[in-house]
Formats: C-alpha cells, sequence, structure tokens
C-alpha cells in the first residue's frame, strides 16, 4: 500500500500545490460560512403575544398609534388562516411557484433565471423563494452573490425549523412595500383603506405583484406599470385553473381605484395609558377606544399652532384632555408635537405628570364654603392679608395686585382673586378641604395639609390635567363622580359613583364660572372667555408662570389645556387666560359644530332673588340689583342697609314705573382695572340704566362730557377704558316729547 501511494505522488507530485489550494480554499470558504450562518430564531417575529398584535382603534375603527419606523409590523398581522386564499395563490405564483415542494432554495429556478441572465447579458431574474426572501427579511443583508449563497443554506435551516405556513404567513405580514409599509394587509389600507378580505381581484392581483420592485412599481406614482405583469399572471392563473374566463374578462375591466392612504393618528400617548390602567387587552387582538380620532387630529393641529405661535414667549409644551361627561369617554388625548423620539420631552405624557394647578382648585373650595353655609352674595374683604410664616410674614396678593374690599362671592370665585381665597381656606378648614381633594381624586397630592399650608387654595400642590378634568366633570355632572371610561362598547369598564358636591352646590358654581358679567373686575370684557354657548370656564396660573391653565366645560363636554415647559422653565407672562383659552375656544367651536346646544344643569331647588350688588341682601329701588341665585333655607332675609328700604316687596324685581332713571353700572365707588393682557384701546366697560328701562334716548356723560349717545329704546353703552378717577351721569328722555332727566352722578376709578 505504501509502495502504491509513493508511486502516485511521484507520478502526480506536479499537482500537489493544486490541491493543497483546493483544500484552503475549500476551507475558507467553509469558515466563511459557518461564520455567516445565523440560525433560524426559535419563534417568527412579531412574537405572537396579545399586547405586540392587538391593534388600538378609535371609536370608528379607525387605528391609532401606527408608526413606520418599527422593524417588523405590528400593528396589522393577520394570521394565514385569516387572508384570502386568491392572494395566497397569486402570491405563490408570482413569486414562487414551487414553494410547497422544494426545501428552502429552488434549484431548478435558480438554473432558469442564471441562462436567462447570460442570454441577456445582464441579470434580469434573481429566483429567491419565499423562504430565502423570509431570510432576508430576518438577516437583512447587502445583495452580492455571496449573500445568495448564505441565504439558501438558511433558508434550507429554516425549513427545518418551521411549517410552510409558518414561513408564508410571516413572509405576507411582513414582506416590504412602499414608503416603509411592511405586509399585505398594510399595503392594502395604504393602497386601497380595506381589509384584505374585502380587496377585488384586481387590488389582490396588484399587492402580489407590488412585491417584485415595491419601490419602483408603486401605485401611487402610476398605475400603468403593473398593467403588463397583471396580465401575464391572470393567463398564468387561468392556465392552471385558478381563475374562469368570466373572471379574466371582468379583471380586464376593472380600473384600480387608489385610496389618498390611511390617515395616521398620533395617540400613543393615550394607548400607553391604557395599557398601564386596563387588563383586558392580554386577550384581544382588536380594542376600540372611546377616542374620537378626527377630533384628535383636529385638537393636535389646534395646540401645536398654538404653541408655534407662542414659541417667542418661550412655550415649548402643552397638552389637552377632552372629556364627553354624560358618558364619561376619553374622546382626546393630545400632547404638544406629539409622540416625537426626536424633540426633547416628547415622550413624556403631560397629561399624567404632577404641575402646579395655580387657581384651577378654588371652585372646589368655594363649593365647600357654600355646604358650609355661604352664599353666592356672602361678602368676603378682600384687603392686604399677611400671615406669619416662621419669624417673618407671608403677604398674598391677588393677580393684579389691586384690592376690592368686600365682594361677593360670585365676583370673588369669577375673577379669581387670591385673598378671598386664603379667607375662604381658613373657614372651610385646609385639612377638609385636602380630604375633599383626595375625594375628588386628587392623588397627586399626596403630602401632609400643613406641608401645603393655606397656599393650597391658590395651587401650591401639583395635580395632573388628567385629574383636573376629571374633577372638573364632576361640577359639569351636578356632583356626581364617575371613573372616565377608555374603551368603547361591549369592554367598558363597570360604572360605579358617588356624590361629591350636592346638585345645588354644583348648579351655584358651574353659573358663576359661566357668568362673563361676574369676572368683569380682572377680566374686563375679554371676549375669549365669552362663549357663543354657556360655558363654565376657570383659568389659573401657577407661579412665575412656569403653568398655564384653563378647564371648562358645556352640557356634555369637559375640556382641560394646560402650556408651559416640562423642564420648568418659566414662560414670559403667559397666564391661562392669554396662552390655553384660545384653543379651548376653538376646541368648544369645533365640538357644538355637531351637538345640539343646550344650557348648564341648574338645580330646581334653587331659587332666583333679587339682591344689591354691594350688600348682597335684598334689593330696594335705589340698588344697583341683580338676580342671585340662594338655596331655599338660605335665601336672604334682610333689605339692604346701604340703600334703605324700598316701598317694593323685598325680594322681588323693581317696576319700571314712577322710578327715576339711575345708573345699575357703574357702581358708586367702583374700581375697575385695566387687563395687562389686552392691549388698552381694546378695553370697554358696560354702562347700563336700571330696572330695564327702555328710553326714547339716552346721552352718556363722562367727566361732563358727552361720549356717546344711544336711541329707541337702547340702555347700556360701552366705554373704553380710561385710567383715573371719573364721574359719570346719563341723560334720558323717556319719549319723544318728554324732558330729560339727569341721573344722579356716580363716582368711580379706573387703575
Amino acid at each position: 500500500m505504501l509502495h502504491i501511494l509513493k508511486q502516485y505522488w511521484q507520478g502526480y507530485g506536479v499537482l500537489h500545490p493544486i490541491f493543497i489550494g483546493i483544500l484552503v480554499l475549500l476551507g475558507s470558504v467553509l469558515m466563511a460560512t459557518l461564520l455567516d450562518l445565523q440560525p433560524p430564531p426559535k419563534s417568527l417575529p412579531p412574537q405572537s403575544s396579545a399586547v405586540l398584535q392587538a391593534q388600538y382603534l378609535d371609536r370608528h375603527g379607525t387605528r391609532l398609534t401606527v408608526t413606520r419606523q418599527n422593524r417588523w409590523n405590528i400593528h396589522n398581522v393577520v394570521p394565514l388562516h385569516n387572508m384570502p386564499v386568491r392572494l395566497q395563490q397569486a402570491i405563490i405564483l408570482a413569486e414562487d411557484k414551487r414553494f410547497y415542494e422544494h426545501t428552502g432554495v429552488d434549484w431548478w429556478a435558480r438554473l432558469s433565471a442564471l441562462w436567462q441572465n447570460i442570454k441577456v447579458g445582464h441579470i434580469v431574474r434573481g429566483a429567491s423563494t419565499i423562504t430565502e426572501q423570509a431570510v432576508r427579511i430576518l438577516h437583512p443583508r447587502p445583495r452580492h452573490f455571496w449573500s445568495r449563497w448564505i441565504e439558501g443554506l438558511e433558508a434550507a435551516w429554516l425549513e427545518t425549523r418551521f411549517t410552510k405556513a409558518d414561513i408564508l404567513e410571516f413572509y405576507l405580514n411582513q414582506v416590504p412595500y412602499a414608503r416603509q409599509r411592511r405586509g399585505v394587509a398594510q399595503a392594502s389600507l395604504d393602497y386601497f383603506d380595506r381589509d384584505l378580505d374585502t380587496l377585488n381581484f384586481a387590488e389582490t392581483l396588484a399587492l402580489a405583484i407590488l412585491i417584485r420592485a415595491p419601490s419602483r412599481l408603486d401605485l401611487k406614482k402610476s398605475t400603468t406599470p403593473i398593467a403588463r405583469s397583471m396580465l401575464h399572471l391572470t393567463q398564468r392563473m387561468q392556465a392552471l385553473g385558478l381563475l374562469s374566463e368570466q373572471e379574466r374578462q371582468t379583471l380586464a375591466n376593472t380600473r384600480l381605484k387608489l385610496n389618498d392612504g390611511e390617515s395616521l393618528v398620533d395617540a400613543a400617548h393615550y394607548v400607553s395609558h391604557i395599557k398601564h390602567q386596563l387588563e383586558i387587552i392580554q386577550d384581544q387582538p382588536k380594542i376600540r377606544t372611546t377616542l374620537d380620532a378626527t377630533l384628535q387630529n383636529r385638537v393636535q393641529a389646534l395646540l401645536d399652532n398654538r404653541l408655534q405661535h407662542l414659541a417667542k414667549q418661550n412655550v415649548s409644551d402643552g397638552a389637552v384632555l377632552v372629556v364627553d361627561h354624560l358618558d364619561d369617554h376619553v374622546l382626546a388625548w393630545v400632547n404638544g408635537g406629539g409622540y416625537n423620539r426626536s424633540r426633547q420631552g416628547g415622550l413624556i405624557d403631560a397629561i399624567t405628570t404632577p404641575r402646579q394647578p395655580g387657581s384651577t382648585l378654588k371652585p372646589f373650595l368655594y363649593a365647600m364654603a357654600l355646604e358650609k353655609g355661604w352664599t353666592a352674595a356672602t361678602l368676603i374683604n378682600d384687603s392686604p392679608l399677611s400671615q406669619p410664616v416662621g419669624h417673618g410674614l407671608h403677604r398674598f396678593r391677588n393677580y393684579s395686585q389691586h384690592y376690592y374690599g368686600p365682594l361677593r362671592l360670585r365676583d370673588a370665585l369669577a375673577n379669581s382673586l387670591n385673598i378671598p381665597a386664603v379667607r375662604s381656606v381658613a373657614f372651610v378648614d385646609r385639612h377638609l378641604f385636602l380630604q375633599r381633594l383626595h375625594q375628588l381624586g386628587f392623588a397627586s397630592l399626596k403630602q401632609h395639609p400643613d406641608f401645603y399650608g393655606d397656599g393650597l387654595a391658590l395651587g401650591n400642590g401639583e395635580v395632573t390635567l388628567l385629574e383636573l378634568v376629571n374633577a372638573f366633570a364632576v361640577l359639569a355632572r351636578g356632583g356626581i363622580q364617575q371613573p372616565l371610561q377608555y374603551i368603547y362598547g361591549d369592554n367598558e369598564q363597570p360604572h360605579t359613583s358617588s356624590r361629591v358636591f350636592s346638585p345645588e352646590v354644583s348648579s351655584l358654581i358651574a353659573d358663576i364660572l359661566s357668568d362673563p358679567d361676574a369676572r368683569r373686575l380682572e377680566f374686563g370684557q375679554g371676549q375669549l372667555l365669552r362663549f357663543p354657548t354657556q360655558v363654565a370656564v376657570k383659568t389659573g396660573t401657577s407661579t412665575n408662570y412656569r403653568d398655564a391653565w384653563i378647564v371648562g366645560f358645556s352640557h356634555r363636554y369637559t375640556v382641560g389645556v394646560w402650556m408651559g415647559n416640562l423642564d420648568q422653565r418659566p414662560m414670559r407672562e403667559v397666564s391661562g387666560s392669554a396662552g390655553p383659552a384660545l384653543v379651548m375656544r376653538s376646541i368648544f367651536a369645533e365640538l357644538d359644530r355637531y351637538t345640539e346646544n343646550k344650557p348648564l344643569y341648574l338645580s330646581r331647588a334653587l331659587r332666583s332673588v333679587r339682591i344689591c350688588r354691594i350688600s348682597g341682601q335684598l334689593a330696594t329701588q335705589d340698588c344697583p340689583s341683580m338676580n342671585e341665585w340662594f338655596r331655599p333655607k338660605l335665601v336672604p332675609n334682610t333689605v339692604c342697609p346701604i340703600h334703605g328700604a324700598s316701598h317694593d316687596q323685598p325680594g322681588t324685581p323693581n317696576t319700571q314705573t314712577a322710578q327715576a332713571p339711575r345708573l345699575e353700572q357703574p357702581t358708586p365707588g367702583l374700581q375697575l382695572a385695566m387687563d395687562p393682557r389686552i392691549p388698552d384701546h381694546a378695553e370697554r366697560f358696560l354702562f347700563r340704566l336700571a330696572n330695564n328701562s327702555q328710553p326714547f334716548r339716552v346721552e352718556w356723560i363722562v367727566d361732563n362730557e358727552v361720549i356717546g349717545t344711544v336711541n329707541n329704546g337702547e340702555n347700556s353703552f360701552l366705554w373704553p377704558l380710561k385710567r383715573g378717577q371719573h364721574h359719570a351721569n346719563a341723560r334720558v328722555w323717556a319719549t319723544a316729547d318728554a324732558n330729560p332727566v339727569h341721573t344722579p352722578r356716580i363716582n368711580f376709578s379706573v387703575k
């Protein structure tokens, strides 16, 4: 034997280096192959968990939180048994007609493709099987010969791990299409806005053909390039008996009708909140939420536009929450800029982030004061107030730094005055106030009452916009607290309700917050807070303009808006009435477009009584008067001591008969404050005659000069505000031939 080998090497020794080279080459190829090969995954992505595959829909079925940045299609995964058989047949015939016969690589197809490429002199066909394309999706590589070699081996390996059905399902759900769409379901929605089971045959064939070159054959560019391929595929399907002659003729006369594409909704923060709150999503493939996608997009545009305009005032962030408090449904959950990884703070949900609420907690404080015996006409002293803090004094002040003396509770709340609020929390007791806030759902207020002190009434704690809107919805429902609903339809959470305030107290607070005349001292006649329909609204601004809020409710909707900076930077003089108010006004205009207008809920137990604006007691004919609501047991029984007893029956409206004309506005000693947030030339104050008189003619006189004239029953006049001390009266003609009568002169001031 050794002799034979010796003769062999002596005879063929010249080939020895070539032999060694071949062995080295084969060894190198084997080593490189082993290094590049990647084993099949244990399961084909995305994982088959309900959380990944769950589709979140709005109340009308529109998909939410669809993102194109994921490596995998996790939003529109369709099981193979739910995909149309025709679609599977068309794609297999177009991409890999021997899919069920080969073991990962179709060698006949590769040899045929090689021969065609040699004949034309360049690559015209690749012959990748569906399994090889699945490998390419799992392990992306540059397109060259070596990649094809590795993909072939990995394809054979993949088919030892998974069934043909598993591979086909993965491929159909993850195959790339144009504009970052993955899978046939996403492509169907993008091109036709239809689910797979609603496609006609022409649309089915189009999805099969587009796989070859999704960018080049993009239907949004043109439908012409795929016409020839569709005809060829139709002929092949007919030859195999997969298509009848009648269907072929129908197909020839069918034109593709493209849709603009699936409208995307930025609701990632909302869906994230749902995932943390609810358990039912664990086994639900499709979850229909209460969100309204159309409203969500509209509110997003309104908020982003307003933030853009306020950027020069150092406002970067904002949030809006819209709730239907009759059904307890969340309709819009919007963060400024949306869910944006590239923007600082873009991943933070400002709706659930605690911030200082400013004056927005005052309505709940005054509601407790009403429960404890105060009325909307109770006088609260608005005068300088200091309290000891350690070895020093803390001096409270109003936002405008003006003081108005004794004011009715209605005016104190409507004008959001700080000093009356501090006196009110002393009356209510801050411990009880904090307990009630906890009952309303303000879980963010975790400190001891002494930590906040009386400043709790002014918003020195931290609450979330979600908590704030939920609490205002309690007032909107007449004092009933109910949990908000996030899931629409049969999966809604059970309703559990509890009473927090009485219907009478809730009605009074809502009536005050919807009274534009009551807020005139601090807000003037500004139109931003004057809504076309009755809306109860409360603004709030935290220290150093770090937070600006507005919360309001109509008969059906509760809306909250926050603006500020998530990194705690102060804004430049942006208050609740200057920043978020315009957004809220636009949102209610959008809501009212499709909703019947109705007044706010008003308890029938309340009684309307004519009172003096100054004393809060029963009005005489000489009082500047107004109607006020009272609970039956708290109706005042004392006639105004300032203006004396009237010949009229106490508590009843005065008649115009035989009464001398007088001014109802301004009132004696009235102190008006110019609003620094409104241009001076745009501020007006309403002069008005008392007793709803309708004279023939009125001349309005300020500082002995006639400033305007009204005729034909008009009894009011808008006077442009001017700083200083003033006196006003009116010259009134009851009829055309009557002698004029002068009203008593009223002294007032404007700061």
